[in-house]
């Protein structure tokens, strides 16, 4: 019998960590072979014209002026849920719920705005309103904290769960407070006397949330990198054993930081009722409690990058939708465009942490 072994051809190494220009260049590179795929795919699926479709897709995003700032606007709030989420990633501690705590954070604002209107000034009702989402959210993701903190429990699954019961809270209020009578719909929130409405910041009704988002990252980026809170984030996300050596309360890390996950979603769902939708339902949040999972960890959990990633997140959900509409294909050709480019991207991470080397003496029998 032959037992004799052939030495493989190549083998994968980790690689030392590379500088953040090489990094991105291999993002980039990977950017760039995803949309000659995609270009592939649109000639042999739909025969249209691929240079077409990407053009459509940047009129999408930034066709006119109004345009470029939904733009703008739907980067800032799902920039806003994925700096959320991130404190308590770098903790290894995987708050799934920011859909559910944002959400939260939207009926704790409409609910202000319904029940106090008439009864309080405009400005006290939105003061209640800012500190009814941040704490709503708080609370929210503080449930799961404690149980983890205490008994260990598994927040993955606790905060997924806690996203169904936000969401299905949502949709009981929104028949409690219907408008009209029957509609199962609330509609918009105080028309005539917008009270609860915030002001408009440089006559752009988006321009208030952007600003927010952006102060946001800034103390975000200095808190994790550059506080004791940051540090003790990082020393429980790479050992717990560790962190109790030098004196870390792990359970009260794991606390505070979830309570900052939960309050900073809840800020998101203070802004997209209070200063853009005027309204609420279940779908308000549009899912970027999950979208912000992938932006967090395209990023590295890193405050700057994540505008990046917020941007190329948002730049091709709306070039999909460009692309049903002006071609007439349906939504799901777009996504599946999306999707082939996120895969390179995802893919392409691969290589920044590994590489391939041949094996020397390949193909030798041993």
């Amino acid at each position: 019998m032959n037992n004799k072994k052939r030495s493989p051809l190549f083998h994968v190494a980790k690689r030392a960590a590379l500088p953040w220009y090489k990094s991105w260049a291999i993002r980039g590179g990977a950017v760039l072979l995803a949309l000659l795929a995609c270009g592939l795919i649109t000639t042999l699926v739909t025969g249209e014209d691929p240079i077409a479709v990407y053009v459509s897709m940047w009129e999408g995003s930034f066709g006119t002026s109004r345009r470029f700032w939904v733009l703008l606007q739907n980067i800032a709030m799902l920039l806003c849920v994925s700096l959320a989420v991130t404190p308590a990633f770098r903790m290894r501690c995987w708050n799934l719920g920011g859909e559910g705590q944002a959400l939260i954070g939207c009926l704790a604002a409409a609910a202000c705005m319904i029940r106090l209107s008439g009864k309080l000034p405009n400005a006290l009702v939105i003061a209640c309103m800012c500190v009814a989402s941040i704490l709503a959210g708080a609370v929210w993701a503080g449930i799961p904290a404690l149980f983890k903190a205490k008994y260990n429990t598994n927040e993955t699954l606790f905060t997924l769960m806690m996203n169904y019961v936000a969401t299905q809270l949502v949709a009981y209020y929104c028949v409690v407070w219907e408008n009209p009578k029957g509609s199962g719909q609330i509609g918009i929130i105080n028309p005539n006397s917008q009270i609860g409405w915030f002001p408009v910041v440089g006559g752009q009704k988006y321009l208030l949330n952007i600003l927010v988002v952006a102060v946001v990252c800034v103390l975000m980026h200095i808190y994790l990198n550059y506080s004791k809170h940051g540090y003790e984030i990082a020393v429980v996300g790479e050992s717990e054993r560790t962190a109790r050596y030098v004196g870390i309360k792990v359970e009260r890390v794991i606390v505070r930081t979830m309570l900052l996950s939960g309050a900073l979603c809840g800020l998101a769902g203070l802004l997209l009722v209070g200063s853009t939708n005027h309204t609420l339902t279940p779908t308000l949040v549009e899912g970027r409690g999950f979208t912000a999972v992938m932006v967090a960890w395209l990023a590295k959990f890193n405050p700057v990058w994540m505008i990046l990633t917020s941007l190329l997140l948002v730049f091709l959900s709306r070039g999909a939708g460009e692309i049903a509409t002006n071609f007439g294909l349906n939504q799901s050709f777009g996504d599946i465009l999306t999707g082939v480019i996120l895969f390179f991207i995802i893919g392409s991470e691969f290589f920044i942490n590994y590489q391939i080397k041949l094996t020397k003496g390949a193909g030798k029998e041993d």
